[in-house]
């Protein structure tokens, strides 16, 4: 209890009917009679035996009322300001006039105040005993001339009370202090006959007794020892109502408990954490901000949690979502000021794969929505993009609709041949055709913004390069980590035996179209490309249509009829490597920038997988007996499939074949797969398998002609399909289930934060210049898993134990809680290693801002490990020499 605090007892105004002539009610309102102050409190040698000390009373016992004998009323106070915040206070007025507070300024118009009011109903009367009103207690001197002035109550004199005594026995519950000392009301006036004698304002009882002897009580209870303390306190808690234990028992708890888990060290709190299954990190989660703030933000939980379970996939799937995750943040401006950080990105992709991997199969009635399409024309092509159903045919037309309702929101119309080739990236969309045009669409007005000409035979596949982080090796053998494309590009295939690169524009640039501009329209074959400042490359080498391609970075992978597999670098137009080893026509590539392979299928019945560090074959993947024309490639499986109804699981580290999905009875025609699903169409179903152990989960469309196309992301499903001469689209939302209520009614219930992952594993939104502190904030995220064990790492680096790694690799110690970042990039002031460690330093407070801290600390700080070669968490292997990876 605070030593500044005074202790008020408020008297309610009293009041007093005297009747004459007329009814004279006189109300005489007191001042508060200031209680004795408390003693200060003894400053303790050891605060924490004294967790009370600093306790704030609760609101029931800073203010409550008193009844005193004869009926009195009071309110008790345990601090004088809380009179300002009394709700009970009430505005005292009538008609025509109020009563104004001493601090508020009189600014009303001029009407009759109480003073004149006092006054001239004073004229109309007749003074008697020394010119007293009759029947009104006189305290203070009144003239002939009422004053004009409303007058004042006189300060009431403080309680005097006398010098605390010795240790003693308490005074007796029933004693009373004498008159003198409790001097606290004003005498009656002296009154005539007919003027009754006012009553004493209150009389001292038991209440008013132990406020007064309350500094008394505490000094004896301070000076007592502890056992006896204990034992006073628990009589009195002993003969207590259940009232009084309750209020004690709202002080006391809040008081004595103890968050272990904000009191603990990072480490043991992550380590305890760690042995807690999800859904209970889950529930404790939602305990109070604070446990919520140290669970979401432990990366290194959820990341164990993440492998625990089985889906952590490696490669830079889980650092891509977390940059991707990282820049959305930043764009939209969040965490908001003053409101608690959001979760880490390893919490989220926790929860997208966990639901992709249960929702999937477990919910058996997804929302489903089926609507007609194209006509009865051929579905060539089908992305979902931005909630965006897209979808081309050989009916030369281009559709989107809405996923939630099927509607058909734009048309896009212009090609005049069949559309064979489609690719998206936020609000653009580009599209090749039989027409040989290549155009490029705006997905928020519908209009096509360029018309690209050039090639001359149709334009059978296309990709857009978006920039990208990719190590390059350089004439001295340093490897580099640089950003290529500048910009983003289009590659576009042809039937003419050759691949074009274009640029992609930008909405603010030129718009340009290779005819139909209003003059005679040409050949788009004839057109001179040289005109077109978008065209910048034409890459010629095939012998034979290019069937497929596939481009990241500055890598171009390209398979055509001529059975070679053909690698060039988009910026200098070089062909590093030709392919050999296919026998017949190539028709499906895949590209692999982190494993640094590319696969291709083949009429030959075989697939082929690329190393292309050395241009060389790695492995042949045998067992197809027809055409392999559909190849998919994710973070840990290769999966082909063929003519020869089957789908086959490789893994594509190994070239190990895991399973073979035989249920089909015809040619594959569609699949998407991710790590957990296969969906593949032919022969009239849609069917989904298990890719872990290469089962059918169950059949999504049956009884149909065909199905042309099929893709997912996340919680959506598209599949385009035949049913008796007409093209249908079917929606599945898994993330929206059906559910039955008891009586009788369904309702559809839906799953919030599902974040899906692209199926390609590329991120659009991590592709601008901002990418190169986000490189940086992965690192210091990451910090402890520099320093993994020699499971933990990727293949590709693992490295000897004396081996030096390269410059512009990441190698470092974390001793002293920080982290060694390189790999920044060696152009410009980028390689000076001061820039760098301020860059990362930058970066780093940018990031503890979003991650978080600790409840009650002024500042964020990383939380770095402990500089022994094992924490309570998982054991390390430490770098012993800077720059050295043992």
């Amino acid at each position: 209890m605070a030593s500044g605090h005074r202790q008020v007892l408020h008297l309610a105004p009293s009041v007093n009917t005297t009747t004459v002539v007329t009814t004279t009610t006189t109300t005489t309102t007191y001042a508060p009679i200031t209680l004795p102050p408390l003693p200060p409190p003894v400053v303790p040698s050891n605060p924490k035996d004294y967790p009370l000390l600093h306790a704030e009373f609760p609101d029931s016992l800073r203010a409550f009322p008193l009844e005193l004998p004869g009926g009195t009323q009071a309110t008790y106070r345990h601090d004088e300001s809380d009179l300002e915040s009394d709700p009970k206070e009430e505005v005292i007025g009538g008609r025509g006039w109020r009563m104004l507070r001493r601090d508020q300024d009189v600014d009303v118009p001029k009407i009759i105040g109480l003073a004149d009011a006092v006054e001239r109903y004073g004229r109309k009367r007749a003074f008697v005993n020394e010119h007293s009103m009759e029947g009104v207690e006189n305290t203070t001197d009144f003239t002939l001339t009422p004053p004009r002035k409303k007058s004042r109550a006189t300060p009431l004199p403080p309680i005097s009370m006398p010098p605390a005594a010795p240790p003693s026995p308490l005074p007796s519950p029933g004693g009373s202090p004498s008159p003198q000392t409790l001097n606290i009301w004003p005498s009656a006036p002296p009154s005539g006959a007919s003027s009754p004698q006012l009553q004493v304002p209150i009389q001292p009882d038991l209440s008013l007794t132990t406020l007064l002897a309350l500094p008394s009580m505490l000094s004896h209870f301070s000076a007592l020892p502890p056992q006896l303390q204990s034992h006073v306190l628990l009589t009195f808690l002993r003969n207590s109502p259940l009232s009084v234990i309750r209020t004690i028992h709202s002080v006391l708890t809040p008081t004595m408990s103890r968050d272990f888990l904000t009191l603990l060290p990072a480490e043991l709190t992550s380590h305890i954490l760690s042995f807690l299954p999800f859904t209970t990190l889950a529930r404790a989660s939602r305990v109070c901000k604070a446990w919520r703030n140290i669970i979401d933000s432990d990366h290194v939980l959820w990341r164990d949690l993440l492998k625990s379970t089985k889906i952590w996939f490696g490669g830079d799937s889980e650092r891509a979502f977390a940059r991707e995750l990282f820049t959305r943040r930043r764009r939209a401006g969040l965490p908001a000021p003053n409101s608690l950080p959001g979760p880490h990105p390893y919490k989220i992709l926790f929860k997208s794969r966990h639901l992709t991997r249960t929702k999937w199969i477990n919910n058996l009635n997804p929302k489903h929505v089926s609507f007609p399409a194209h006509g009865r024309a051929v579905v060539t092509c089908l992305i979902f993009s931005h909630e965006r159903i897209i979808s081309a045919s050989d009916d030369h037309s281009i559709h989107v609709y809405s996923p939630h309702t099927g509607q058909l929101t734009m048309s896009l119309d212009g090609h005049e041949g069949g559309v064979w080739a489609l690719s998206a990236t936020k609000d653009v969309l580009v599209s090749g055709s039989t027409d040989r045009t290549v155009r490029i669409w705006d997905l928020n007005t519908g209009r096509c913004t360029h018309v690209f000409g050039g090639h001359t035979s149709t334009v059978r596949c296309l990709a857009i390069v978006k920039p990208e982080w990719v190590e390059t090796t350089g004439e001295d053998g340093v490897i580099r980590r640089e950003k290529w494309p500048k910009r983003p590009m289009i590659v576009t295939g042809s039937r003419d035996h050759t691949l074009r690169v274009w640029l992609l524009p930008r909405p603010d640039e030129d718009e340009y179209r290779c005819f139909g501009n209003g003059e005679d329209e040409v050949d788009p074959a004839e057109e001179d490309v040289d005109e077109n400042p978008y065209h910048k490359l034409h890459l010629e080498g095939h012998e034979h249509a290019v069937r497929a391609l596939a481009a990241r970075g500055r890598t171009l992978v390209s398979g055509s009829y001529d059975t070679h597999v053909r690698v060039w670098d988009i910026i200098t137009g070089e062909c590093k490597w030709i392919l050999t080893g296919h026998t017949q026509k190539v028709y499906s590539v895949v590209l692999d920038p982190i494993r640094n392979i590319a696969c291709s299928g083949s009429m030959d019945g075989t697939v082929r997988v690329w190393d292309l560090n050395s241009g060389t074959e790695r492995f042949m993947l045998t067992g197809h007996t027809s055409l392999v024309g559909l190849l998919g490639l994710s973070a840990s499986h290769l999966v082909s499939a063929a003519a020869d109804s089957t789908l086959r699981i490789w893994d594509p580290d190994t070239g190990e074949m895991k399973h073979t999905l035989a249920a089909h009875n015809g040619a594959i025609t569609c699949f998407q797969h991710d790590e957990f699903k296969v969906l593949s169409g032919s022969d009239g179903t849609l069917k989904m398998w298990d890719i872990r152990d290469g089962s059918v989960v169950r059949d999504l469309l049956t009884g149909i002609v065909g199905v042309w196309q099929v893709v997912f992301e996340g919680r959506w499903c598209v599949a385009a399909s035949n049913r008796q001469d007409a093209t249908v689209l079917d929606v599945w939302d898994f993330g929206t289930e059906e559910i039955g209520n008891e009586d009788g009614t369904r309702e559809l219930r839906e799953v919030s934060d599902w974040v899906g992952e692209p199926p390609n594993g590329f991120y659009e939104d991590t592709t601008d210049d901002e990418y190169e502190e986000e490189a940086v904030m992965m690192d210091v995220m990451d910090q402890d898993s520099l320093e993994v064990a020699p499971s933990d790492r990727d293949p590709d680096e693992k490295m000897d134990e004396d081996e030096e790694p390269p410059s512009g690799s990441r190698a470092g110690s974390s001793r002293g809680g920080g982290s060694v970042l390189s790999g920044l990039g060696d152009s410009g002031s980028r390689g000076n290693p001061k820039v760098r460690e301020e860059l990362a330093r930058q970066v780093r407070a940018q990031m503890l801002s979003t991650s978080g801290s600790r409840p009650g600390s002024s500042t964020m700080r990383v939380r770095s490990l402990p500089p022994n070669d094992e924490t309570p968490t998982r054991p390390r292997i430490k770098n012993m020499l800077p720059g050295r990876r043992r």
